[in-house]
């Protein structure tokens, strides 16, 4: 499936289609550096006990390079023709890290503990920062899933951030189908109880339900009937770039959010 082609399917897309867009452009002039892969063999006990990597005071990972990229981003997109009300947001924390030099760093650190700081236009910076992080870290993402022991992280949060899940992926053949849940913020994926509510932990099967979508073959909704929580569901592979973008199927997050259910992981398009 191409991008081209699922948004002619979803034309209402468009819009996040474009900023999409606009931000890949703002994210070649910042040039977002990589994160160099740390040292795996001092982590390992805390991988054990269920800390994530980058919440582990066992491994250095310097996040100065991404609060200056986060820096250089809001001065890019500053210069480009933007919405009004996105344009005088971007317009808002570039002066705020102007007069500022310590913001950007604080504003990393808040993307792991949300208490230090209460910064303007909180959804736009969630959304900017994991962006930087999320391309900052992607060497280090897929170095960290070849490493660890899928069995032995079978947890409902990221393994790299800590963050919950935003989506979900099955992949293979029933019955030996895998499930692997998929974070929304370093995109890292990782492998989860086949049944089982990633939310509340209830590991009855009998509680957990399925929403199909009409017209949606590859995408679904699955949902828990003792907490409310649900994961949007790609039951597919090969197209794991746009439909676990988390951007291509917010539709589903409004047909969920209709029927009353919950979404607890962070989204980043809360804007």
């Amino acid at each position: 499936m191409t991008r081209d082609a699922w948004l002619a399917k979803h034309p209402y897309l468009n819009g996040m289609a474009g900023l999409q867009t606009l931000m890949d452009t703002a994210l070649a002039e910042a040039r977002i550096p990589t994160c160099e892969n740390p040292a795996w063999n001092p982590y390992l006990d805390d991988f054990y006990a269920g800390v994530p990597l980058l919440l582990s005071s066992r491994i250095t990972i310097d996040f100065l390079p991404p609060a200056e990229a986060l820096a250089s981003l809001v001065r890019a997109l500053a210069s480009k023709p933007l919405p009004e009300e996105l344009a005088s947001k971007i317009g808002d924390l570039a002066g705020d890290l102007q007069s500022d030099s310590s913001l950007a760093h604080r504003a990393v650190a808040w993307l792991f503990a949300r208490d230090t700081f209460i910064p303007r236009h909180p959804g736009l910076l969630y959304y900017l920062g994991w962006t930087v992080m999320a391309r900052y870290l992607h060497r280090v993402v897929a170095a960290f899933g070849q490493w660890r022991e899928e069995e032995r992280w079978l947890r409902n949060y990221c393994p790299t951030c800590g963050s919950s899940p935003g989506m979900a992926q099955l992949v293979g053949s029933d019955p030996a189908r895998l499930r692997l849940l998929s974070c929304s913020c370093c995109a890292t994926r990782w492998r989860y109880r086949r049944t089982g509510c990633p939310f509340c932990d209830t590991e009855d099967d009998r509680g957990l339900a399925i929403l199909t979508i009409e017209r949606e073959d590859a995408l679904r909704i699955e949902y828990c009937k003792t907490c409310g929580g649900y994961l949007k569901t790609y039951g597919g592979e090969g197209s794991e770039p746009l439909l676990l973008a988390d951007w291509t199927s917010l539709h589903l997050d409004v047909i969920a959010r209709d029927r009353g259910l919950k979404r607890y992981a962070g989204s980043l398009y809360q804007l």
